[in-house]
């Protein structure tokens, strides 16, 4: 039998998500508390206040059942860090408890696995005075969320509710390997917008895999839900999986919501393959993930792409591990600074190889990496390992500083790459952590899955700066091509944000430099030699 899981372990949303973080989810999950923990309350004698809590089980047919996991958990009130899974195989089972709000949820199989499972939520319960309740399997309702797709195979789904009170939130989820769930709300309303549910169902079909998500905020738990979206109510999303060295062997890729635990869809994912999925942009945000496939005992190098957003009847496509390699910025608000003075100590943290769309690897292919750091011209340190990541002393006066990171990388076809990327700017130390003034500049031509380019051919490579130039503006841009390894280099112009030139012949290399200054004096160098070849 699969049976369902209720929720019981603290589960805490991270910044960056593992490929596989929604497989995770298969243990117990648990409410997470928002606020301080509150004074028991006591009665007159000095003695807690408690109140008897029974709970009577039903099954479809009306009669008592054993066959149920019921869990209380306490919100708000003295019992707001209290929890119980009462249990007697009679149906009915007591329970004595501190006063205070709850939030119960009761799952119900039937003796027959193919019956399917119940899954019962109260999301208010007021333990006030002595109390009796009754979880009826015949209340509930099923969930109907599919595709319109008949050759579609379900996969599995998880339901989630969140119970807010009082500043106090907790939850309860159920996850189901058959489509057969129905659920109910049981009890009286809670207050408005203070319920949050989330239904995810994954599917696989012939030409696309489907993750259908929505959620709810009302005043109550889900009593059913049926929904059965057409095609063109979907967003598509692609995800490319490159291999410009020739790798072999297979990946996995990865898809889910953004907010919320959920079971996520993991699936093989051959290099130069691509996964296509139909997801609801009703569910919000999504993320995907890519693990490239690894040698035994090497860790596998994962990719993410986090937060985007989709709209119906749009593509939105993901291509991982393909050229240009080179240093790239995390845009997103919040994120991490690439280069960070905290005090007399200087910290760079920039992922030097990142993939060409921007994706930083978790664990980067390189033969060697190098980083150096300069004051006011005079070598400070020298730091080996991973590519972009040092932390240097220097002294506390204003100076100016040079640091210069270097990675060879590359094997096959696509040997012989090399990275170099060298900032300047000025710096002294301050009350307070300051975030250094880098900028990259990231080259994005179009390239087949296998990090080649048409030989011979005139192209617009775009040229994109990010970083501290990207906000405070630049003063000068230039870019330079070499196809001999770079060993000359010719300047080529930059109109609209594109580089033009011409690739050279069939098997030959590209090897790009872009040179730039912000309107603060900063600047940046970057080489990126043998950054792509051609066919």
């Amino acid at each position: 039998m699969n049976e369902p899981t209720t929720p019981r372990s603290t589960t805490r949303r991270t910044t960056r998500r593992s490929a596989l973080r929604t497989l995770a989810l298969a243990g117990v999950l648990a409410g997470t508390s928002l606020s301080a923990l509150n004074p028991t309350a006591v009665a007159a004698d000095g003695t807690p206040e408690t109140y008897t809590l029974t709970i009577r089980h039903l099954d479809r047919a009306g009669a008592a059942t054993g066959r149920y996991q019921t869990s209380v958990t306490g919100i708000s009130g003295p019992g707001a860090d209290a929890s119980a899974t009462p249990y007697d195989e009679s149906g009915t089972v007591t329970v004595r408890l501190p006063k205070g709000r709850y939030l119960l949820d009761s799952t119900l199989l039937g003796a027959d696995p193919a019956e399917g499972t119940d899954w019962i939520v109260q999301p208010r319960l007021d333990l006030d005075h002595d109390t009796a309740i009754t979880v009826d399997a015949r209340t509930t309702a099923p969930v109907n969320v599919r595709p319109q797709d008949a050759g579609a195979r379900y996969l599995h789904s998880m339901a989630f509710v969140e119970a807010t009170h009082e500043g106090t939130t907790r939850s309860a989820n159920i996850m189901m390997a058959s489509d057969r769930l129905r659920v109910a709300h049981l009890g009286p309303a809670a207050e408005s917008g203070s319920v949050k549910e989330w239904i995810d169902t994954y599917w696989s079909g012939e030409r696309a895999d489907y993750a259908l998500g929505y959620t709810f905020t009302s005043d109550r738990a889900l009593t059913g839900l049926v929904r059965n979206p057409a095609p063109g109510a979907l967003a598509t999303v692609k995800v490319r999986a490159a291999a410009p060295g020739g790798a072999t062997g297979t990946g996995f890729v990865d898809i889910q919501p953004s907010a919320g635990p959920t079971v996520g869809l993991s699936q093989p994912l051959a290099p130069l393959a691509t996964a296509t999925f139909l997801v609801t942009p009703e569910r919000g945000l999504w993320d995907v993930g890519y693990a490239a496939p690894a040698a035994p005992e090497t860790p596998p190098n994962r990719y993410f792409a986090n937060d985007f957003a989709v709209r119906p009847g749009a593509t939105t496509t993901h291509t991982f591990d393909n050229a240009v390699y080179g240093p790239a910025l995390d845009p997103s608000p919040g994120a991490r600074p690439a280069g960070l003075r905290t005090g007399d100590t200087l910290a760079l943290d920039i992922p030097l190889l990142a993939d060409g769309d921007g994706h930083a690897p978790s664990a980067p292919r390189f033969h060697a990496a190098t980083t150096t750091f300069h004051r006011d011209g005079v070598l400070i340190g020298t730091r080996n390992g991973t590519p972009g990541r040092a932390e240097f002393t220097t002294t506390p006066g204003r100076a100016a500083y040079t640091l210069t990171a270097m990675a060879t990388h590359g094997s096959g076809p696509t040997a012989g790459g090399r990275v170099t990327a060298s900032w300047t700017f000025t710096s002294a130390a301050a009350s307070h952590p300051a975030e250094l003034p880098l900028s990259t500049v990231r080259f994005a031509p179009a390239l087949d899955l296998d990090g080649t380019a048409p030989a011979g051919a005139l192209t617009r490579v775009p040229v994109t700066v990010q970083g501290a130039a990207a906000t405070t503006g630049v003063r000068s841009l230039t870019v330079s091509v070499s196809t001999d390894g770079g060993t000359t280099w010719t300047r080529v112009p930059v109109l609209d944000g594109r580089a033009g030139f011409r690739t050279p012949g069939p098997g030959g290399t590209v090897s790009l430099r872009a040179e730039l200054t912000d309107t603060a004096g900063n600047t940046f160098t970057e080489t990126l030699r043998n950054a792509y070849r051609t066919r």
